[in-house]
């Protein structure tokens, strides 16, 4: 599908490759990297196994992207999960989805990371504390904003702040693995003197996972990506492959820099590392790559989030408005509006800690069903040619929802509470879902 041939109110296909990889890239690295290698070195005895959780993460979150990539192939239009449960497994699971995502989740992650930005970006400037919560409002604002004129805007917006957090990365290997003068001994060490419990490897796994999240937003923007059957699969095992080496190197250079027992010790690792090296300064340089690097992940974040509300709005799942595409600017710009002053809403309220807290079982388990789609859609469409198909199949799909469905049980385990609000929060989607219903028909009667 051309600009020229698309109908007014459908999306234009503008992302190409490279674009398509740094949303991966830019909606997976958000702040994590700057700050959970230290929550996994206290729960890891020493090196090795750091290193080989931040390996074995990205080896699963790599199979849920080659099942996103055939998935996508197969359905390249907006919407992602939703579309996907929607087609395979009826309108209800989609809603929940939808209803736990697009409306709860995404604006909630929007207005904790925007808030972040804001945080870092005050400490930069010298702004005082009470600026935070204007600095986030604003950012939403001006990303809102620049999405109202349509995808290239945005694209442009996500390749220049995605290049800008990888030289905050690449800062930070310089410093690590060359000007801190550590030692490379550490990295692969062992320390068999120190007991690691198995409910401390399950709270290693948990912030490794969380930190390899939202791989899943190109999917959501695939109506707008150029020939998606070949561009889909490559960009986002591009930007994938991408995250994992970033991931690997970082945790290197903690460990060369900081020392295991240094990293498990520190509350800041990337500006502590900075800070060995260059005093104060070091810590508002990382504080700088930091808020270039969430401010990245609240546009993509936006961006994907817009284009599933607009799905379910022209689903008539939402407000008919909402699934309105600008006849421009090939923008939701409805749905943008409506994400970002919720989001703004959360900041100012400051609500938003708990809606993220409350979700994450529900982002996990949409990521979960969202894959287990693609058994359906070759059991339908089995015989049909696919440009594209997800390699060791069944074996992939079926590790990653295994284990995702593991992490999910650990966390139930772990964290009881936040777990089962997020159930709460799911299960109350199916009255609002039937109200909701009940309304439309009303309304169509009307």
């Amino acid at each position: 599908m051309t600009d020229e041939t698309s109908s007014s109110s459908s999306y234009l296909r503008r992302l190409g490759m490279w674009s398509g990889a740094a949303i991966v890239v830019g909606g997976v690295i958000g702040s994590g990297i700057f700050r959970t290698p230290a929550t996994v070195a206290e729960r890891t005895g020493s090196g090795l196994p750091l290193l080989a959780l931040w390996v074995l993460g990205g080896l699963l979150t790599l199979a849920g992207v080659l099942c996103y990539a055939e998935l996508g192939a197969r359905r390249p239009q907006a919407g992602g999960i939703y579309l996907y449960l929607r087609e395979a497994f009826g309108a209800l699971p989609a809603f929940l989805f939808g209803w736990t995502m697009a409306l709860i989740n995404y604006p909630g992650s929007v207005a904790a990371v925007a808030v972040t930005f804001a945080d870092y970006f005050c400490r930069a400037t010298s702004l005082p504390a009470p600026w935070v919560k204007p600095v986030a409002a604003g950012a939403i604002f001006f990303i809102v904003g620049v999405n109202l004129f349509g995808v290239r805007a945005g694209a442009w917006l996500v390749n220049v702040f995605t290049l800008l957090k990888l030289a905050a990365i690449s800062m930070l290997l310089v410093v690590g693995l060359v000007l801190a003068h550590g030692h490379f001994g550490g990295v692969l060490a062992v320390d068999t003197t120190v007991h690691v419990s198995a409910g401390a490897w399950i709270g290693a796994v948990l912030p490794v996972l969380f930190t390899y999240g939202g791989f899943h937003y190109l999917n959501d923007m695939a109506g707008e990506v150029r020939d998606p059957q070949r561009t889909l699969p490559r960009a986002l095992t591009l930007g994938l492959v991408g995250v994992v080496v970033c991931y690997v190197l970082a945790n290197i250079a903690y460990l060369v820099g900081l020392g295991h027992a240094g990293l498990a010790a520190s509350k800041a690792p990337a500006a502590d590392l900075m800070s060995s090296i260059f005093g104060p300064r070091g810590a508002t340089i990382m504080a700088i790559g930091i808020a270039c690097s969430t401010f990245g992940y609240c546009s993509i974040a936006i961006a994907g989030g817009a284009r599933v509300l607009q799905t379910m709005g022209a689903d008539g799942m939402f407000f008919r408005s909402v699934g309105q595409i600008d006849a421009r600017w090939r923008a939701p710009q409805v749905a943008l509006g409506v994400l970002g002053l919720w989001a703004i809403v959360l900041i100012v309220t400051g609500t938003f800690d708990s809606l993220v807290n409350y979700t994450t079982v529900g982002e996990w388990l949409g990521h979960a069903f969202g894959i287990a789609t693609l058994f359906w859609y070759r059991r339908q469409f089995g015989a049909q040619s696919s440009p594209y198909r997800v390699p060791l199949y069944p074996v992939l799909p079926f590790v990653f929802v295994a284990t995702v469905l593991g992490v999910i049980a650990a966390t139930v385990i772990s964290t009881p509470r936040d777990a089962g609000m997020s159930l709460v929060i799911i299960v109350l989607g199916v009255p609002v879902y039937a109200l909701w219903r009940w309304w439309s028909r009303q309304r169509a009667n009307a």
